[in-house]
């Protein structure tokens, strides 16, 4: 029997700014209505099974002055506002921002919420919206306040609230009372999450854990030049070198996890699986048993000591010393807990569900018998927008095959430490995140190093200044710090990551520096005025610069059959969450008035299949068989169900294909839209692009002739 052990992270950022004690975005109370009660409520099906959560101090902190009125919520009161009374710039605010919602799941089911979007356009352009606001009714703004709102209303809440359900039916011309009720019933579940979770634990189902306060990457916190360490050679900031700001959000975290949930926390989720052995010490000082991390920080520290073990050394704990202080561990396995996080949601539930039950059954069959661990560890909250249903049967499907398996026991991390102590020692910890195993994302680029800087001068400033503070300004200057020490500001920085909100947190995470200068009676410095981030987001994908007719024979050379083409890097998208185990690397396209040209040039192979799914002309489906080296062949075109043998593929140092616009039906002029999907093992692993499709125009033969070149 294999003990599987799941752990749900839970977090947001703090968005308060705590000069005017506003919000400035609604992430904490939309997630709530939705993935975080959703998930603790379900538990609650199954007995037998057991989780831990894992809840970041800032998180519950904002939840918690949410709920006391502490705080206000300014997308809230851009929803609480009778819509005649809104002025231009707040509609133009609710134009901008209540869209920004997944819209295959959350807007596209619900027509009104669609008609809405058609109104205003897919992209805000500023000076677009404010000619069409008077084109905008009150009943508009009403009901696109409501929908916002509602639509973020998970299925937990649609069972404990069946008025929800109702309004969706209603779908349109919403009264302020029924507007209103939606948003009571967004603060009545935000005054539940916490007893919730708490009621979870005292029934032994739930292990809660905590993070570091405000979830910064402890150890550059700790020292910046830690990066050294796993990413030589790179451009770094400033020294940042503060280990008592790294105990201090150790020690703050623990505090208010006693304090909310009664009990003090004995496990760490080190932010993003951020650890480095100088934190071990600091660990054990701040009361914390265990951590968690990634497979490849193990790795990594286990080929540091010389020892290159089998990987299913991964499924056991693990006990890790540094100097006179230890504390143990445990290691995520990352494909098992990648697979929930980014490709349960294209599955078929009960598929998705079994696939991952499949792996824990063969994983059982090789692990020490009750003392093999599976640990799946991943985002409790971001994956859940990506199911239709938000993840509900997938998780019952889930929790209802591992409760009922003999062969597999769920427990928690606690759990399963006390029953079986680690018979390992790692002595050789090596620095590193869950994300390959450095810190790349956060430290290294233009943007994140010059975030730094800005901080490390801040805190250089606050501790000039400390002693000359009284107590209560001291303590108000240094949690500043300490949020601007999260590490969710140095996510959106450099090029690994875009959101539209990319300047709303620039401007916050700007804004707590700015605050200590206040605090301290001082005007903060002009150099705290100007954005980090650039002025510009790279685009989804690069347009083809000329027609080109290659051939499909899976080789890469010669260069110029593919110069010009079209192109779209794997991962350009990635937003909240991040994903590294992708087969392919880029994809290119392009035309000539005959036929469409994909490209595919992968980061390794195995066994898959593509499939490239058209909009434009809609239900058709180009799909390849399941590929290997040196293989060339006929596409199989699906159209609105009927199969026949169209266009060419071949495979070799690429993967090539040849569609005709003929068999799309595109006739010149037409527009033609298009994803790229690969399939492993029957489950759908990726698709290119993620959130939009291409767009192509056929061109004529007298484009193509008018390209021709002597």
């Amino acid at each position: 029997m294999a003990n599987v052990v799941f752990v749900w992270h839970m977090h947001q950022p703090y968005y308060v700014n705590p000069t005017t004690r506003l919000a400035m975005m609604p992430w904490v109370r939309l997630h709530a209505v939705k993935g975080y009660l959703d998930m603790v409520t379900i538990l609650g099906e199954f007995p037998g099974v057991h989780v831990n959560f894992n809840l970041t101090p800032v998180l519950m902190l904002q939840i918690e002055e949410l709920v006391q009125g502490k705080v206000r919520d300014l997308w809230l009161e851009w929803s609480r506002k009778p819509a005649a009374e809104l002025d231009q710039n707040e509609r133009l605010a609710i134009l901008e921002h209540f869209f920004k919602i997944h819209h295959d799941n959350l807007l596209r089911p619900y027509p009104r919420y669609c008609e809405l979007l058609n109104k205003r356009g897919p992209a805000f352009y500023r000076d677009k919206a404010l000619a069409s606001l008077p084109h905008w009714s009150d009943a508009d703004f009403r009901d696109l306040q409501t929908w916002y709102n509602l639509a973020w209303c998970g299925f937990t809440a649609v069972q404990m609230y069946p008025e929800l359900a109702a309004l969706k039916k209603k779908d349109r011309d919403f009264t302020e009372e029924e507007k209103n009720r939606v948003l009571d019933i967004h603060i009545e579940i935000l005054a539940k999450i916490a007893p919730l979770y708490a009621a979870a634990e005292a029934s032994g189902q739930a292990e809660l854990t905590t993070t570091p306060f405000f979830h910064p990457i402890l150890p550059l916190v700790y020292d910046s030049e830690f990066a050294e360490r796993c990413m030589p050679g790179r451009a770094r900031p400033s020294r940042f070198h503060w280990p008592q700001d790294a105990l201090a959000q150790l020690r703050l975290a623990s505090e208010q996890h006693t304090r909310m949930f009664g009990r003090a926390p004995r496990g760490l989720w080190p932010s993003e699986g951020s650890i480095a052995p100088e934190l071990v010490p600091l660990m054990r000082e701040a009361g914390i048993e265990y951590f968690c991390s990634d497979e490849e920080n193990l790795f990594n520290s286990l080929r540091r000591a010389g020892d290159h073990s089998d990987h299913l050394e991964l499924f056991q704990g693990w006990r890790v010393e540094h100097g006179d202080s230890a504390v143990n561990a445990i290691f995520r396995e990352k494909p098992l807990s990648d697979f929930v996080g980014f490709m349960a949601w294209r599955n078929e539930p009960h598929q998705a569900a079994e696939h991952l039950l499949m792996h824990f059954r063969h994983l059982a069959d090789q692990l020490p018998a009750d003392t093999g661990l599976i640990p799946v560890i991943l985002d409790g909250e971001n994956c859940w927008e990506q199911f239709r249903d938000g993840g509900e049967a997938f998780l019952l499907n889930l929790y209802g095959g591992l409760q009922n398996d003999a062969r597999l026991r769920s427990c928690t991390v606690e759990d399963y430490l006390h029953r079986c102590p680690p018979k390992r020692t790692i002595t050789t910890l090596h620095s590193g995140s869950w994300i390959r195993s450095d810190f790349d994302i956060w430290i290294g680029d233009e943007e994140e190093n010059r975030g730094w800087d800005l901080l490390g001068q801040t805190r250089t400033y606050l501790e000039e200044k400390l002693p000359a503070l009284d107590s209560g300004t001291r303590e108000a200057a240094l949690r500043e710090i300490y949020a601007a020490e999260g590490s969710d500001w140095f996510w959106w920085y450099g090029p690994d990551f875009t959101t539209e909100c990319d300047v709303l947190f620039d401007d916050l995470f700007r804004q707590h520096l700015k605050n200590v200068y206040a605090l301290c009676g001082d005007i903060p410095p002009a150099a705290l005025d100007r954005p980090v981030i650039g002025n510009t987001t790279p685009p989804l994908y690069r347009r083809p610069r000329r027609l080109l007719t290659p051939a499909v024979n899976g080789l890469a050379a010669p260069y110029f059959e593919w110069a010009g083409a079209g192109s779209y890097v794997a991962g350009s998208e990635q937003g909240a969450m991040f994903r590294d185990d992708r087969f392919v690397q880029t994809m290119q396209y392009g035309c000539d008035s005959d036929n469409l040209y994909l490209r595919v040039d992968l980061k390794r192979w195995g066994q898959f299949k593509f499939a490239v799914t058209f909009h434009q002309p809609g239900d058709v489906l180009a799909l390849t068989p399941p590929l290997t080296h040196s293989l060339h062949g006929a596409l199989t075109l699906n159209v609105r169900g009927q199969q026949r043998p169209a266009g060419t593929f071949a495979t070799g140092e690429i993967v090539e294909f040849a569609i005709p616009f003929a068999e799309l039906g595109a006739q010149a002029g037409a527009t033609i839209q298009f994803q790229m999907k690969l399939f492993h093992n029957g489950i759908e692993r990726e698709c290119y692009p993620e959130s939009a499709p291409i767009e192509l125009t056929v061109p004529s033969p007298e484009a193509a002739l008018a390209e021709w070149r002597v």
